[in-house]
């Protein structure tokens, strides 16, 4: 059998020089406490506090990033225990689905879900043979044993990941019944909501109107008006802020935003309420609601995050059968300076003002989005995210973005995850690729090895806190 083990210069550079000073920079960060301030993990976990049941349901069934590779090896979601939003019965024998997963293991080669897999077998649960066919019941067996000790209920891994803080994110209809379970528990500091209004702000949504219905009957507002469907998400901004919430989030098709007059943005919310709005016109109201996301987080104090240019259920087959977030959304072109123009002009110059701009086009950083940042002060760069949440992805944007927006313009690392066991992998992949890319201007000698030290600290762990207002 293959051994696993994980060699302590990995990801660092093979150059003798820059590899010792990533080192001495990483041995300084490297156990910083883990800042985690965008991610999609449940907060039942959290809040319920049980044990996982096994290893399938808590590694594999969660994280699109695995199952779209056996997809697209021609493997089912069936076969792999997704459910069907039809009934038709799938696969429930989760030993069967994990011995799947381990005879396809090799797919992932080369990629970040590797790093991040191994990361978590070797660590979290202290495997010391690889993932293959043949040890695949090893694995299940001591995975789903550990799984039920103390030690590996989520409340105590947080203790254990030194996570000193975790945001979820929920849609804007949610009671935050979790949430609201872990006030008192001691945990309601570290188990914070994010407020994502998507389901009540995207018009092209087939439950847009009703949604739109249940925002008024939540906060009895009249939100068949445009005033008061604007104090409803005032409301409901309130309503997650006690919470937690220090942030929201926007995932939209596109970065255009608007600035209407008052009449023509009622006129057009009311042609979207109707749903006689066409496709333009959905897009053009999307634009506006970022513009008025915006002024309401000026007033609240909350930032701002914009994730735009993904192709959500890019294949059709598969959203029909299994519904969103199965491994098909895709990156499309996305243009910035003139999308953003008519927010920008009218709030970008507020420095109390804190927006996070992400993007999955990556031939806008040097071109677009690390010039906006470097001018605009209510305007930061998220990181490398999603597809780019990788070791190649992590230095194209150290090295796009930094010459024209400095590091001080961007804000830290965020795992962006429903894979709740790998966030600390994640957090170390980005701690050490950050530490190379220092590491070779030192030995350039364009930063000094101090500079260096502060930067590194700061990457890991301040500019998050601050852009999330932690």
């Amino acid at each position: 059998m293959t051994a696993l083990t994980l060699h302590p210069d990995r990801l660092f550079a093979a150059e003798p020089q820059q590899r010792d000073i990533a080192r001495r920079l990483y041995a300084r960060i490297k156990d910083l406490p883990i800042v985690s301030p965008h991610g999609h993990t449940d907060p039942r976990w959290f809040a319920d506090n049980q044990n996982w049941d096994n290893a399938t349901s808590l590694l594999l069934l969660p994280d699109h990033y695995v199952f779209r590779m056996l997809y697209s090896q021609g493997i089912t979601l069936e076969q792999l225990g997704i459910r069907r939003k039809d009934g038709v019965a799938v696969e429930t024998d989760y030993r069967k689905i994990f011995r799947l997963f381990a005879s396809h293991y090799q797919l992932f080669r080369g990629t970040p879900s590797r790093i991040w897999l191994d990361s978590v077998f070797h660590d979290v649960f202290g495997l010391r043979v690889a993932l293959s066919a043949d040890t695949a019941d090893h694995y299940y067996d001591s995975i789903n044993e550990q799984l039920q000790t103390d030690a590996f209920k989520p409340r105590a891994l947080l203790d254990r990941f030194n996570i000193e803080v975790i945001a979820t994110t929920e849609g804007a209809l949610n009671d935050l019944k979790h949430h609201a379970k872990l006030k008192g528990s001691g945990f309601e500091k570290r188990v914070i909501t994010t407020f994502r209004p998507d389901d009540v702000i995207d018009a092209d949504r087939a439950d847009f109107a009703a949604n739109v219905r249940k925002l008024g009957e939540l906060t009895g507002e009249d939100t068949s008006t445009w005033p008061g469907y604007l104090q409803a998400l005032r409301q409901r901004r309130a309503f997650f802020r006690e919470h937690g919430a220090t942030a929201t989030d926007h995932g939209h098709p596109s970065a255009l935003t608007a600035d209407l007059p008052a009449i023509e943005a009622a006129a057009l919310f009311a042609r979207c309420l109707s749903g006689e709005a066409s496709t333009a016109e959905t897009e053009l109201f999307r634009g506006q609601m970022l513009t008025e996301m915006a002024g309401m987080s000026l007033q609240d104090g909350m930032t701002m995050q914009i994730h735009p240019g993904a192709h959500r259920n890019h294949n059709q087959l598969i959203f029909e059968r299994f519904g969103a977030d199965k491994g098909a959304d895709i990156p499309s072109p996305t243009e910035y300076v003139q999308a953003l123009k008519p927010l920008l002009q009218k709030y970008g110059n507020e420095s109390k003002l804190n927006i996070i701009l992400f993007t999955l086009d990556e031939t806008s950083y040097a071109r677009e989005l690390a010039p906006l940042a470097g001018h605009y002060p209510a305007l930061k760069l998220g990181p490398a995210w999603w597809f780019h949440d990788s070791p190649e992805g992590m230095l194209r944007f150290r090295h796009q973005v930094t010459e024209t927006a400095g590091f001080y313009n961007t804000c830290g690392f965020n795992d962006d995850t429903r894979a709740f066991l790998s966030i600390p992998a994640r957090h170390d992949v980005a701690r050490r690729i950050d530490c190379r890319f220092l590491a070779q201007l030192v030995a350039e000698h364009r930063l000094h090895e101090d500079e260096a030290h502060q930067l590194a600290y700061d990457l890991t762990y301040r500019l998050a806190k601050q852009a999330y207002q932690l």
